[in-house]
């Protein structure tokens, strides 16, 4: 629309106000979106017509289109949720919180979450962040406060608050001159013409009653504008085509600031409370609950989460409620635009192995660990096997160390096809067109240009082992990818014979064909939504299908930007869909998907006209992409269409660099020219690699030295099949489906996987025996407390709770700081010893109870919601916000000892008793699903494993147990083997935790440390104190299950190498405790290991006391591990956790 029309909206807007047409006048101003009317908008909030106030705001924005627009539609619905709140209309708030706040969970469920929590309190303002929340006006005169900054801060309502200064009756002024202009044209003018109508020209009759001739039909006036047009007026000209629409994103806002000032305001904060501003993180999980109503959580509560930071926030505003607000990342309106610190910018270490790397995948967990695929092709001449050719190889990019280079090779021609051994005969040279890792890091895939698909297992460090050879597709294989419908991990291939297939990852049975493209396809994304699996293909003619998994066809059929070369992800959260594709001209796009619509919802701008290479692309943060185009890496914001930053990684790239983000977006690997990596990272990736650097020594002498310690996931993974249960290895890690990946390494002699030393200098125990070793942190106490008996971090790593013997809980939370940028549990910044404001203490039940000769047990929920406690008494459930007891249940005889929340379902709870049973219970139908019978004393530790589907139990008798997950039946048991001469007391416990591989568990014994494999009960590794040692009071897991914190009656603490069950480091007493403390028999009754930072733990002391523990910064870790003897093999993977093991009362995060 021309400016002179827009100007005519005025003109009406101004004349239907005058005629007092109020419900036409606001009407006009919404559809129009020209003029936003504040004093109407104000008034439509004070009434609580809410609405009208959504209706009347749809006309300039939508909840989606940018941050300020998304924290202004939260705040108006949170207002209208505590209005149906607070007059205790739970229907309506139920509804609200389904149909109006549901949106907001994808962008932060944390809050979603809390939210949901309200409709379990009495009254809301019982939260702590509500508690100054007024009555129903005072609210929305704060809200409105904040409402009317953000509106000013908007750029989509840039232009649109001030209406234009206008004479009154302007537009009666302008037809006026019109019928003036019109009365002069007449030929006979009357001196008080009557006009009766605007719809005809005006003209005076002439005096034998004729009409005057049209004035543009007189020759005499020459040339006049036809009626109903405006003339030229001044430098504006007549109206004007309408131009093309301009996107609403920020775009045209980044690029055309606005000159006015506005207020200072961050445009991304939402929060329970009112509308105050902080810098807090936001979280992206992975789901998001599904019953809000219920005031027990659901399993669909598990969350991943990830961490961003504000980008360009600008001056916060404080405003007089306190919030417990998060943020999201955005930009801001009146400064300069700088790009975000998260991106990996750094060029941190160049690697290079002498082959242009085509396709790489960082390992799931370990994630300095880089799978690549190389283009040179070394050809060798193997009679029995037929061919030799192109590499993978395997790096760990922190110390630079080549861990694995494998040339490919046939494994079993006589089991292949005819055409592939004609084909390799024919012509033995096969290139790698993709790698990739499993979702848990146990396996990782390699697609070949010919027929092939290699499966191997990674057992940690440099054991690579073969697992499976498919001879999958005729002619090459484009693309793989992993997936795990209905519970099974299975390997997803796609190739040049135009078809998708899907192959049992444990046995390589094919299991579906998909058949429906007309030419060869090129890529596969799996994914889930809503429990529904489905599978994308692009071909090389631009089609975009989705399949299911039951051979009926392909459900959708799109076009794709450039119509050739195309690869589709989802970002990390799952929840938006993005596709990068080049034409056969060299055209490339980048887009988002509206998988609703099956339409492109935005289109990123920024490539080079004509890309001289396929462009390939990667996501990261639930908030960047990223792509190599033009010799550079350029990146974009998700919701902003503009181009945020490129970077040339200091020169040498290729003209379209292949790229790859390891899952936390820390590091970005990057091709480079002469057959160079780089990897580039961000601070908290720099920190990662700093880690590696402790150690220096002389490769080719370490090469001689002891073999890298090794954890076999996929020798695992095989047990696992031969007892039945490969059908069940799932996966808690969503797939990215990201084609065509690839980054550099640097030309460095290969190295042993943990840093060992040179044979010219002698491996000694790092021994900290002073404060100034270490850094730990005492928490403050609390008086009433004397033992603590069960500690564990909150899964959101920022607190930690603790049982003491008296049935007190303890919660210490750590705020984000100048000091502490994270808000994370650390050593560095003492926490609070948090309460909430009504001053509650959450107290197990203890009637007719001695607290002090009990056994107490606790579990912690998903989303840290909840505790479920026991201590003798009843078992009590209590809301971690409140800490108010929202039920009790279980009265003994007998007495919970151990409980372990189910890790697919938070409503299932395994209770051990002191009885020697174990009940499996249903909290939300109150019921005892089974009553599993086999240990003869009280039942001393619980553990899931979600991958077999078991459960691991263990008692005061010694013994372990398995018992499966479905039906509940045993399915073995064994004792402990406890070493010769060692009696155990009568009150000795056993305590179980799982490793990440889920297969895996840890045992701890006052007489022991062992590991075990599940599937055949075996002990594989184990550690016997000296008989002159002190007991084991407690073990845990580290968070990646790399190393084993351990503690002992004498208040020594040990750090092992997980893989070994080797000890690496000692702690002894007066590192942390003062002379005469450690001389009163005072020690650690439990360990518990931080869920983020797998060098950090904490202590309980017998005394009350709770520390938390972490290696000195300059040290990066807890010692050194020891040196392995040549051929020792470990039977421990080295592969991190994708989160956290379970055990000692932590619960599976």
């Amino acid at each position: 629309m021309s400016s002179l029309s827009r100007e005519l909206v005025f003109l009406i807007l101004q004349f239907l106000d005058e005629e007092k047409f109020k419900e036409t006048v606001h009407k006009l101003e919404q559809e129009s979106g020209f003029y936003f009317n504040m004093k109407y908008f104000e008034e439509e909030v004070h009434n609580g017509n809410w609405d009208e106030v959504e209706r009347y705001l749809s006309g300039f924005t939508k909840v989606d289109d940018n941050r300020y627009s998304m924290k202004i539609f939260f705040e108006i619905r949170k207002q209208k949720y505590l209005e149906a709140l607070d007059k205790h209309d739970r229907s309506k708030a139920v509804d609200i919180l389904v149909k109006d706040l549901k949106v907001f969970a994808s962008f932060n469920e944390e809050l979603f979450k809390e939210i949901t929590q309200l409709l379990t309190l009495e009254n809301f303002r019982e939260n702590e962040q509500l508690s100054k929340y007024g009555d129903t006006k005072s609210a929305r005169a704060i809200m409105l406060v904040e409402l009317k900054k953000l509106i000013e801060a908007n750029p989509l309502f840039r232009d649109k608050l001030q209406f234009p200064n206008l004479k009154n009756s302007r537009l009666r002024t302008l037809i006026n001159q019109s019928l003036n202009w019109q009365h002069q044209l007449c030929k006979n003018p009357r001196p008080n013409p009557d006009i009766k109508t605007l719809f005809v020209d005006h003209s005076c009759g002439q005096p034998n009653g004729a009409r005057a001739p049209s004035p543009a039909n007189n020759p005499l006036l020459g040339s006049l504008p036809k009626a109903g047009v405006f003339p030229p007026l001044g430098a504006h000209g007549p109206f004007q085509p309408t131009p093309a629409p301009v996107p609403t994103q920020l775009a045209g806002w980044m690029s055309n600031p606005p000159t006015v000032t506005h207020p200072a305001v961050s445009d991304g904060v939402i929060g329970l409370g009112g509308p105050s501003i902080t810098g807090a993180a936001l979280k992206h999980p992975r789901t998001q609950p599904t019953n809000p109503s219920l005031d027990y959580p659901s399993g669909d509560s598990d969350h991943i989460s990830k961490r961003t930071r504000p980008m360009g926030i600008s001056d916060e505003i404080s405003l007089p409620v306190n919030v417990m607000a998060m943020s999201f990342p955005g930009h801001s309106h009146g400064q300069a635009f700088n790009p975000p610190d998260d991106l990996p910018k750094t060029v941190a270490r160049t690697l290079n192995q002498g082959s242009s790397p085509m396709s790489m995948d960082f390992h799931p967990i370990q994630q300095t660990l880089l799978l690549v695929a190389l283009d040179f092709l070394l050809l060798k001449c193997n009679a029995s096997v037929g061919t030799n050719v192109g590499d993978i190889g395997l790096w760990e990019v922190g110390s630079r160390e080549r861990l694995v280079l494998r040339n490919f090779k046939v494994w079993d021609l006589s089991s292949c096809t005819m055409p592939l051994q004609a084909a390799l005969a024919k012509d033995p040279v096969v290139s790698v067109n993709r790698v990739i890792w499993s979702p848990d890091g146990s396996l990782f895939g390699v697609a070949y240009s010919r027929h092939i698909v290699q499966i191997y297992s990674h057992h940690g460090g440099g054991d690579v082992r073969q697992h499976l050879e498919i001879d999958a597709h005729i002619g090459g294989v484009n693309d793989l990818a992993f997936s795990h419908p209905n519970k099974q991990l299975c390997v997803i291939t796609c190739g040049d014979d135009k078809t998708i297939k899907v192959w049992d990852a444990a046995t390589g049975a094919r299991q579906h064909i998909f058949e429906g493209h007309e030419a060869p396809v090129y890529s596969v994304c799996p994914h889930y939504k809503e429990n529904i699996q489905f599978i994308f293909s692009t071909a090389l003619d631009g089609k975009i299908k989705a399949w299911l998994y039951d051979n009926l066809g392909s459900r959708v059929d799109y076009d794709a930007p450039g119509r050739w070369c195309t690869t589709m992800a989802y970002s990390a959260d799952g929840t938006r869909l993005f596709s990068c594709g080049t034409s056969k001209e060299g055209e490339s796009h980048i887009v988002e998907w509206n998988e609703s619509e099956g339409a492109v919802k935005r289109t990123y701008q920024g490539f080079r006209k004509l890309s001289l290479g396929v462009v390939q692309f990667d996501t990261t943060k639930n908030r960047f992409l990223a792509a190599g185009d033009d010799y550079t890496i350029k990146f974009w914001d998700m919701d902003n269409v503009q181009l945020l930053t490129s970077i040339d990684a200091d020169g040498g790239l290729p003209a379209s660099p292949r790229i790859r983000f390891n899952k936390d977006g820390a590091l970005l690997a990057v091709s480079a020219n002469e057959n160079g990596i780089k990897i580039l990272a961000n601070s908290d990736g720099l920190r990662l690699l700093r880690t590696f650097e402790n150690l220096s020594f002389d490769a080719s002498r370490a090469s001689e030295a002891v073999k890298p310690s090794v954890h076999p996931i996929s020798a695992a993974a095989a047990a696992a099949s031969s007892a039945g249960h490969a059908d069940r290895v799932a996966s808690a890690v969503a797939i990215s489906g990201v084609n065509g990946d690839s980054r550099n390494m640097g030309d460095v002699k290969p190295r042993i996987t943990e840093e060992s030393n040179d044979k010219s200098k002698i491996w000694k125990l790092t021994e900290i025996g002073e404060p100034s070793q270490c850094r730990s942190l005492k928490l403050p106490e609390n008086l009433r407390v004397t033992k603590i008996s069960r500690l564990i971090y909150t899964n959101s790593g920022n607190a930690i709770l603790a049982l003491a013997s008296n049935a007190i809980h303890l919660l210490w939370k750590w705020q984000r700081s100048d000091r502490n940028s994270s808000g994370k549990a650390t050593a560095n910044v003492s926490p609070q010893l948090w309460q909430p404001s009504s001053g509650i203490l959450m107290t197990n039940d203890v009637t007719d109870i001695n607290p002090e000769e009990a056994v107490p047990c606790f579990a912690l929920s998903k989303n840290d919601s909840y505790v479920m406690s026991a201590s003798g008494g009843k078992i009590s459930l209590f809301n971690m916000m409140t800490f108010k007891t929202m039920t009790t249940f279980m009265p003994p005889p007998p007495a919970a000892t151990f409980l372990a929340f189910h890790p697919q379902d938070n409503n299932i709870i395994a209770i051990g008793m002191d009885d020697s049973t174990i009940q499996i219970y249903n909290v939300r139908v109150d019921e005892v699903k089974s009553k599993l019978k086999g240990h003869s004393k009280r039942i001393t530790g619980l553990a899931f494993s979600h991958v077999l589907n078991v459960l691991v139990s263990s008692g005061a008798d010694a013994q372990l147990c398995v018992w499966s997950s479905d039906g509940w039946e045993k399915q073995r048991a064994r004792y402990l083997q406890v070493p010769a001469g060692r009696t155990p007391t009568a009150q000795s416990d056993t305590r179980v935790q799982f490793h990440q591989d889920q297969i895996h568990f840890l045992v701890v014994h006052e007489t022991q440390l062992a590991i075990y494999e599940t599937t055949k009960l075996d002990s594989v590794k184990q550690w016997v104190p000296r008989e002159s040692a002190a007991p084991i009071s407690h073990a845990t897991f580290s968070c990646d299950s790399q190393l084993v914190y351990a503690s002992f009656l004498d208040a020594t603490l040990c750090v092992f190498s997980a893989s070994h069950l080797r000890l690496r480091c000692r702690i002894n007493p007066l590192a942390y405790l003062s002379p005469n403390v450690s001389n009163s028999n005072v020690h650690p009754l439990v360990v518990a290991a931080h869920p983020q930072e797998p060098n950090q733990f904490a202590l309980g002391l017998s005394d009350g006391g709770v520390y938390v523990f972490e290696p000195l910064e300059s040290d990066g870790k807890w010692g050194v591990p020891p040196p392995v003897e040549n051929g020792a093999a470990s039977s421990v993977p080295t592969t991190a956790p994708s989160v956290g093991a379970s055990g000692s009362d932590q619960p599976q995060r």
